[in-house]
């Protein structure tokens, strides 16, 4: 057992990275907890959209994000060592559902071979090495700025699934989008479970207890379940209608039925790689796979880059040690979406819930997807821990990331400008994506009015010129008489 241990040691460099075992579990426990909403979220975005070959399932899409994320996540684990879970990425997942919703000669089979072509797109790409190289390219400072904007991202989106920031409808009497609770005040249980956990996660980080961000959502986890044994709060959206003072998805009560079950699995495979091109066209179908491809080519950069700062893996230079490892992971998260028909999986933000409780190497991502497979038979109990348990351990990691602020040079304008934009527009449009693209645009630009256009990155002009394209793709599909 010794000279397993050693050999697991030097593998994992746990002793390199400055993590225990202990550390690791705990991390894997964490990122698990933060991530598990997917496997209820994933399904109601996808299964809701029905298509010409009819409806994916809610079940069927429940199992097969568990079992796909869990796969993912124990390969970027065993193999790319590095703490980065995956599972189905939202906004492509969306983007998915939106599009067959429209187009009714567009089967599931067809959009998810898209999705496919996309991932074994990006894959030639890192295989190539033309996505290290765009990932190398990047300055310094703006690679401190997608931390940070990945830091807001992540404290808003906490903020927003406790629903302590609230949506504003769109009237016209409405003068800001978002804004506290309901109209200024703080109502509702959920919201009290939210303020809880977070003033205890934010009492134990301070204190450095050891799995404070754990011990934080387990208590609100238990808070909650008490307030819904009691109250019986309920959903947000119930049969009655409208309640907004109620869970944000996941309601934490006990199931009342089965705990287990086997996971139906029918979904493996159900995908036409080419099925698009006959339906659309082929011009139609190649923007939608270059749409995709944008998207999951720079969120998971971004993503990528925040997390490794946060966790003090990156060298010298700013660079992730073995990045095309990492990097071909998450290309095959996409393949691998897509022919399971749960669309694009890439690495998660939440991941930072981990790393905040010390999770360094890949034997935390091995936690969390046992943990995901495990949830495949379990489904039911993924239910029970609230989007408000879980919030305040993003708030918390959110401050961790955003407090590298202070590396970037905002002397020079020429990166503060840009550093701006991608931190500010992450969490304002609620894409990575999007602020990484007018970042890049934003240095491309200021450096060449600055007169230093020599000392732009020829790659940073390509990177630029394909946002170019990614913001304008409306326009040209109108052009070209396909949108």
């Amino acid at each position: 057992m010794p000279e397993l241990r050693t050999a697991m040691d030097r593998y994992f460099q746990l002793t390199a990275r400055g993590s225990t075992y202990s550390r690791e579990i705990r991390g894997g426990i964490a990122t698990f907890f933060a991530m598990s909403y997917i496997v209820v979220l994933n399904p109601l975005i996808l299964a809701g959209a029905d298509a010409s070959g009819g409806s994916l399932g809610f079940e069927r899409v429940a199992a097969v994000t568990a079992l796909v994320a869990g796969l993912l996540t124990i390969l970027m684990g065993a193999w790319a060592k590095y703490p980065f879970a995956l599972a189905t990425g939202l906004g492509v997942n969306a983007f998915v559902a939106i599009t067959v919703a429209t187009n009714p000669e567009l089967t599931w089979p067809d959009m998810m071979g898209l999705v496919v072509l996309a991932g074994l797109t990006m894959l030639v790409l890192v295989l190539t090495g033309f996505r290290t190289a765009v990932f190398n390219a990047v300055p310094e400072s703006l690679k401190t700025a997608i931390v940070v904007g990945i830091g807001l991202f992540i404290a808003l989106i906490g903020l927003v699934n406790a629903g302590f920031v609230r949506r504003i409808p769109d009237v016209a009497e409405t003068t800001v989008p978002v804004g506290l609770g309901f109209g200024g005040v703080l109502l509702g249980w959920p919201t009290l479970v939210f303020v809880f956990g977070l003033i205890l996660t934010i009492a134990l980080v301070v204190r450095k207890v050891r799995g404070g961000i754990l011990i934080g959502v387990i208590a609100a986890t238990i808070l909650a379940v008490i307030i819904e044994a009691v109250a019986n709060v309920g959903p947000s959206v119930g049969p009655d209608g409208s309640n907004p003072q109620g869970w944000s998805l996941v309601v934490p009560e006990l199931p009342s039925g089965a705990w287990i079950g086997l996971p139906d699995l029918s979904l493996v495979g159900s995908v036409s790689v080419f099925g698009a091109f006959g339906s659309l066209g082929a011009t139609a179908a190649l923007l939608l796979t270059f749409t995709i491809l944008l998207s999951i080519f720079f969120d998971a950069m971004g993503t990528m880059v925040g997390l490794a700062n946060e966790a003090k893996l990156v060298d010298k230079r700013g660079n992730i040690p073995g990045v095309d490892r990492v990097l071909i992971v998450d290309a095959l998260g996409a393949v691998a979406g897509g022919a399971g028909s749960v669309s694009s999986n890439q690495i998660y933000v939440e991941s930072g819930a981990g790393i905040g409780e010390g999770a360094r190497t890949g034997i935390a991502n091995i936690v969390t997807g046992l943990l995901f497979l495990v949830a495949m038979f379990f489904t039911p109990l993924i239910s029970l821990v609230p989007f408000e348990a879980v919030a305040p351990a993003l708030v918390v990691v959110g401050f961790m990331m955003v407090s590298q602020v202070g590396r970037i040079d905002w002397q020079d304008w020429g990166i503060a400008i840009p550093a701006f934009l991608t931190f500010t527009l992450m969490p304002f449009t609620y894409s990575i994506a999007n602020g990484l693209g007018a970042g890049f645009i934003a240095y491309v630009l200021v450096r060449t009015f600055q007169g230093r256009a020599r000392e732009i990155h020829p790659l940073m002009w390509a990177v630029a010129g394909a946002f170019v394209v990614f913001f304008g793709i409306g326009p040209i599909e109108q052009l070209l008489g396909v949108g």
